[in-house]
């Protein structure tokens, strides 16, 4: 763990010294002289540590009067590990500030969803990040902003409007604030055919195409991580086309269909929304699906520590945890892959997407349909299910909780009582409640002994073969337990493990 690694001024100044882009979003460093502040990576020559002082966040930076470097533009470097790994108070808002829940329903809203006051919110964030929850989501908007201006040919009225700016006027004061240039100028330093090539339709109604770069940490090994989501890949909804995985979005204000394409040093990112103000919704999304702002050096040190995961390691460094876009959505689609193969999960899934799912058009494809909502699978027939009795009784359970507001899963939950709220479920065994807090909910350290790969992969390497004695034997993994699941079922030849040619 790097909690408040910023107040280590030591290690602080050698990651930046040695331009080590594994602490990029770790903790930013402000230049005194110059007022300008960087990522640790900045490739410029480095300051002297008496002219440095470091921050935990970009907002606490934009805050305390710095811009942004135009070099290394920190505003866009990979997001701090902590929010994914943490499930504390601070973690929670910063995971629901990302998704967008402050332009959406202000501070009161955020407060009301972590069942805080305004002002435990306001401390806790001030003292951990150095700025409110204002002053982080005005940094993700300034961010939006920007890859707007840059990434396509858009009025800056209609960019405004679509980064969650309140008016023209705060839209062209806090880009020159945060990047020391106007809007304009931003677009001006771009080559014209980098904007023309990425040029938004202007017609109202017409979905808007970005094309983005989504970067992370390295090593990230794409295979388990695109095979499962293409093996997994409910007909309609998700594809494996071109080498990009693609599904459909049900985002804030409209729907949006993702493209993302593994790249040596990011991933991809074609994003075509009915509603460019879901934008920063759907980055961030995107990111938490493919885990990109794990820490795989971290996670890696600790697994080699065991002599059986090492060779799994070395081989092939950088697994990441395969996620969702949608909490609800997945706990669905694990009930229905209880205890049948992925193909049958698939065809229980496709079944309900072709019936109850709301309609799109894909004219770069095959998707169809977005997920259905917990809504309306609830007012669906239980007898018209192709399922066991017992079976039927836990998916109508879960999906009438769900959309009765009874039972929550998002970014903001609480992992060990919504762990709680599952087990109490009929039908929910530790194997779902375990995989829906590992691919759902993102905990870490989520493990499934009980899982059939995993119990084979077990037996191969010679570790123990029970839960109970395979639980204890992996105590030394934690709190990464949910990547060694990753490594253990990367020894079966199962599709889920290769990336799609």
């Amino acid at each position: 763990m790097r909690n408040a690694m910023h107040t280590d001024t030591e290690h602080c100044v050698r990651a930046v010294r040695s331009k080590d882009a594994r602490f990029d979003g770790w903790f930013f460093t402000a230049v005194l002289t110059t007022r300008i502040y960087c990522r640790p990576s900045c490739p410029v020559v480095p300051p002297k540590p008496e002219n440095m002082t470091f921050y935990p966040s970009a907002a606490a930076c934009q805050q305390a009067g710095f811009r942004a470097c135009k070099r290394c533009r920190p505003d866009t470097s990979p997001g701090s590990p902590e929010w994914n790994q943490r499930a504390d108070l601070v973690a929670r808002a910063m995971r629901l500030i990302g998704d967008g829940i402050v332009d959406r329903e202000g501070v009161p809203g955020l407060a009301a969803r972590l069942g805080y006051s305004t002002r435990q919110i306001e401390r806790q964030l001030n003292a951990e990040l150095g700025a409110g929850p204002l002053a982080l989501a005005r940094a993700q908007r300034a961010q939006t902003a920007r890859l707007l201006v840059e990434t396509t040919a858009l009025p800056m009225a209609e960019i405004a409007f679509a980064a969650g700016f309140s008016s023209i006027r705060t839209f062209n004061d806090t880009v020159r604030e945060v990047f020391a240039l106007s809007p304009s100028e931003l677009r001006d330093r771009l080559p014209k055919t980098r904007t023309q090539a990425g040029s938004a339709s202007k017609t109202v109604g017409t979905p808007a195409a970005l094309n983005l770069r989504l970067p992370f940490r390295t090593p990230l090994n794409p295979d388990n991580l695109f095979g499962h989501l293409a093996a997994t890949a409910v007909p309609g909804v998700e594809e494996w086309r071109d080498g990009a995985y693609r599904r459909t979005l049900r985002l804030p204000y409209g729907h949006g269909i993702a493209a993302l394409t593994p790249k040596p040093d990011h991933i991809a990112c074609r994003l075509t929304l009915s509603d460019l103000r879901d934008l920063p919704v759907a980055i961030s999304r995107c990111r938490r699906m493919l885990d990109l702002d794990a820490d795989p050096v971290a996670v890696d040190e600790q697994l080699r520590t065991d002599p059986v995961l090492a060779p799994l390691v070395a081989k092939a460094p950088g697994r990441r945890v395969p996620r969702t876009v949608d909490e609800a959505e997945f706990a669905v689609r694990a009930v229905l892959g209880q205890q049948v193969s992925t193909a049958a999960a698939r065809t229980h899934a496709a079944r309900l997407v072709t019936a109850y799912g709301d309609p799109v058009d894909d004219p770069e494809g095959g998707l169809t349909h977005l997920f259905p909502t917990p809504q309306a699978l609830a007012a669906l027939d239980p007898e018209s299910l192709a399922m066991p009795r017992t079976r039927r009784a836990t998916f109508t359970t879960l999906v009438g909780q769900l959309a009765d507001g009874v039972l929550h899963l998002g970014v903001e939950s609480d992992w060990p009582e919504a762990r709680a709220r599952l087990l109490a479920l009929p039908g929910f065994g530790p194997w779902t409640v375990d995989v829906i807090a590992m691919r759902a909910l993102g905990d870490p350290d989520a493990f499934l002994p009980t899982d059939l790969g995993i119990r084979r992969a077990a037996q191969e390497l010679g570790l123990p073969s029970t839960p109970a004695a395979l639980t204890a034997r992996a105590a030394a993994w934690r709190p990464w337990r949910a990547y060694a699941v990753q490594y253990l079922w990367a020894t079966d030849s199962h599709p889920i493990n290769f990336l799609p040619v």
